[in-house]
């Protein structure tokens, strides 16, 4: 007596089952890529806010934009050895930083990451991305650190003879770094007079984010950024602005972005999530930029805060 009637359900409901489990293994696999808001601050010494800083997490490597003043503190404190679950942000393991532009709010951590990794097991050089200028910053801190390295490498001291080094790459418009977790583009941002600034793109399997760096109104990261999951851009209060002096407008409305027109921006872009980071309230609430960019924007709005994780 043949019994295919009764087993056809079956292997269809195991086909299924099948399909089903093979498609949440896939949907796990893809959901690797994770935003880390290391530091969301201004040259303003915000004591909960760090200088510009972020990781870009994907298959347990981290890849850093910026590295402000407190970026090896604030990734340690993300790390397992201080009670954080990321162990590609244990210092060790910094070893690729993008930076948009030179100035120090953005930059001023870059010894600490330099040296301090190494110091505590980093054995390969620090691959460093970015403008031209960043090359002259590395080769001065080694030669301001010069007593320190020579004295761990030839000292009593564990350590190794690479792990303080660098690897400098300048960025071009375009691709500027493949590898099996990222690929990453850099573009030309509208900076005022310092034309070399940049924004990235990040391209995993599952996530397009992109970083504004820090900008006004700019048609190239318009074009950039559509598309884009995560798209993390700077702000400034337009409450706030209207407080300032005729010299700081006229600064700031060349160097970066209000907050009624990021909305302005995010409207045009669509984002799935706009990350607002860099942030100068000048004493607005967290509301009142929110509530400036929902004017135009009706996506979903985060405020930044140091040690934020963002999926």
């Amino acid at each position: 007596m043949s019994h295919s009637h009764l087993l056809a359900p079956l292997i269809k409901l195991l086909r299924n089952t099948t399909l089903i489990v093979f498609s949440i293994i896939s949907i796990d696999l893809l959901a690797e890529t994770k935003v880390i808001v290391l530091g969301s601050g201004t040259p303003n010494p915000d004591p909960n806010r760090g200088g510009s800083a972020y990781a870009v997490l994907v298959n347990d490597q981290a890849y850093l934009v910026d590295f402000g003043p407190g970026i090896v503190r604030s990734a340690s404190s993300l790390s397992p050895t201080w009670g954080g679950e990321f162990e590609e942000l244990e210092v060790k393991n910094l070893e690729y930083a993008f930076l948009t532009h030179i100035h120090s709010d953005h930059s001023a951590g870059l010894s600490d990451l330099i040296l301090t990794p190494w110091v505590l097991g980093r054995e390969r050089p620090l691959k460093l991305f970015g403008p031209p200028q960043l090359a002259k910053m590395a080769a001065n801190i080694q030669i301001a650190y010069e007593d320190d390295i020579n004295y761990r490498i030839n000292g009593s001291q564990p350590s190794n003879s690479e792990g303080y080094k660098t690897l400098f790459n300048e960025n071009k418009e375009g691709v500027i770094f493949k590898d099996s977790n990222v690929t990453v583009r850099a573009f030309r941002v509208n900076h005022g007079e310092l034309a070399d600034s940049y924004g990235y793109s990040f391209i995993t399997d599952d996530k397009k984010i992109v970083f504004s760096g820090d900008t006004a109104i700019s048609d190239v990261l318009i074009e950039e950024a559509r598309g884009a999951d995560v798209l993390v851009h700077e702000v400034f209060s337009e409450e706030g602005f209207q407080k300032k002096t005729e010299d700081w407008k006229k600064y700031h409305k060349a160097h970066h972005t209000s907050s009624l027109e990021v909305g302005l921006i995010a409207n045009m872009v669509k984002p799935k999530k706009l990350v607002l980071s860099h942030i100068l309230f000048w004493g607005a609430s967290k509301e009142s930029i929110l509530d400036d960019v929902k004017l135009n924007f009706k996506g979903e709005t985060i405020l930044a805060e140091d040690q934020m994780v963002i999926n």
